[in-house]
């Protein structure tokens, strides 16, 4: 019997290599991000299991607010990688300026909202099952987070931009920084070292928005000195900085979608939160860990859907709809394998992820759950996430939102619901339907993948531009 062989064509080999050297950048820069901000969380639950559920009843409302961004941002990404995939650096780089230039001024308005909102939203999401104090906490706890989301939108722009130039090394190495300087902010101003009275909560949204501004800074200084002037989206304050409108629209064509998406989303995630908070301050705390860790699972499967955004939007790029096809059903499979070892460390050993965060016996028994439900729904999160990423591409961001939206406001909101206030099934129900939402989500994205459909997104867009152009002339 002669022994079978493993051998990887040489095509496989080189994108095997590419997805390689895009993913594991993107993957260690979400995966300390999440650690760093699981170390937060770590360091809020030693204060105390207020400052936890504080923390949590802003965290959805300002995801909602982060959503607003994400139109600029996706439709960057898809252009940009268009444009690298054409050779046409000069695209790129007035992308770049636009993206720029829209983060900026939302940043602004969006900073200012959630500050005069803070009051109204907290207790919209305390539900009465809160707690004075810990509502009072969470109010100035948002004010502060508010105050430092434009630094965080322009380092998003500056992020989105190099990821779709396929450097995603860069933006790991300032994100980094910036979340070591966080940790480090929080030690002292949670805490009160080096003279400081302890803040708690306002102390780690301090630290936030501190290590926020200053990885702007750098984000900034990367695409905009002159040791970048060789790369693809080096901008510079000499080039042209008027608004784009035919970019902009561009951009925000592609990415409305998302931003749809992100914002019912987020809503949906809201009420979700709100329904939980119900429950009591002890459960939303272990929720809120849940949630926390949960982010940790994330970390692969998006890292693989970054990789996949970049490689199918250079591919479609060049005109190669059948290697794009080939990218994303490879990276599909890797997000599987990876996805499905991280629910098996879930499933073997909650418990050492929820002692991380607390001592008590009863907040540790129900993130125990939290995570084992985490466990239950890695495959069809591994699906949903990589596979949208190549859509996201192609320049396809219709159905990722539908996928979003129908699993969220279905389980997460309805069925939720009526799992905690009707059948009375309380954290677990609430965590199930979380399951339920993955699952239907992975369905209609892996749908729309085996169709094909999404790769002729382009050419059908560009079809239609010049047949307004014709009808116009």
């Amino acid at each position: 019997m002669k022994p079978i062989k493993w051998e990887i064509s040489p095509e496989k080999r080189t994108l095997y290599k590419r997805i390689y050297e895009i993913t594991w950048p993107a993957f260690v820069e979400l995966v300390m991000s999440t650690m760093f901000g699981m170390v937060d969380m770590m360091m809020l639950g030693q204060y105390s299991a207020s400052a936890v559920a504080a923390v949590g009843l802003t965290n959805q409302p300002n995801m909602l607010l982060m959503a607003c961004f994400s139109a600029i941002n996706v439709g960057a990404t898809t252009l940009i990688a268009w444009g690298v995939g054409a050779g046409d650096t000069k695209s790129a780089r007035n992308v770049t300026r636009q993206t720029l230039i829209v983060n900026l001024a939302l940043g602004l308005v969006i900073s200012v909202l959630g500050i005069w909102a803070s009051r109204p939203v907290v207790v919209f999401m305390a539900a009465g099952g809160i707690d004075e104090e810990t509502m009072e906490t969470g109010v100035r706890y948002f004010q502060i987070i508010a105050a430092g989301l434009l630094f965080q939108e322009l380092n998003m722009a500056v992020t989105a931009a190099l990821r779709g130039s396929g450097q995603t090394r860069v933006p790991m190495v300032y994100n980094l920084v910036a979340n070591l300087l966080n940790v480090l902010g929080n030690y002292i101003f949670i805490y009160g070292k080096l003279g400081l009275p302890a803040m708690g909560a306002e102390g780690a949204a301090l630290s936030t928005t501190l290590s926020r501004a200053i990885g702007c800074g750098i984000a900034l200084y990367v695409v905009m000195s002159r040791r970048s002037m060789t790369h693809i989206i080096h901008v510079s304050l000499k080039a042209d900085w008027r608004p784009d409108w035919q970019v902009i629209r561009q951009m925000l064509k592609i990415g409305a979608p998302a931003t749809f998406e992100q914002f019912i989303l987020q809503s949906g995630f809201m009420l979700f939160a709100r329904t939980v908070s119900t429950l009591g301050t002890t459960v939303f705390a272990a929720h809120q860990i849940g949630l926390n860790i949960n982010s940790l699972a994330f970390s692969p499967a998006n890292a693989f859907g970054v990789a996949a955004t970049t490689l199918v939007g250079q591919s479609i790029g060049r005109g190669e709809t059948d290697v794009a096809m080939k990218q994303s059903k490879v990276i599909g499979h890797l997000s599987m394998a990876v996805n499905c070892l991280v629910g098996v460390l879930f499933l073997l050993v909650p418990q050492v992820f929820a002692r991380l965060y607390t001592s008590d016996a009863e907040v540790i028994a129900m993130t125990c759950l939290c995570l084992r439900m985490i466990a239950v729904a890695q495959p069809g999160m591994s699906q949903q996430l990589s596979l949208a990423g190549a859509l996201r591409g192609a320049g396809d961001t219709l159905f990722p939102m539908i996928a979003s939206v129908s699993g969220v406001w279905v389980f997460r909101v309805i069925v939720c619901y009526l799992m905690v206030n009707i059948l009375g099934l309380g954290l677990f129900g609430a965590w199930l339907t979380m399951v339920m939402d993955q699952y239907l989500r992975a369905a209609i994205i892996m749908l729309r993948h085996r169709s094909g459909k999404w790769l002729t997104y382009k050419q059908r867009s560009l079809e239609r531009r010049a047949q307004k152009k014709a009808q116009q002339a």
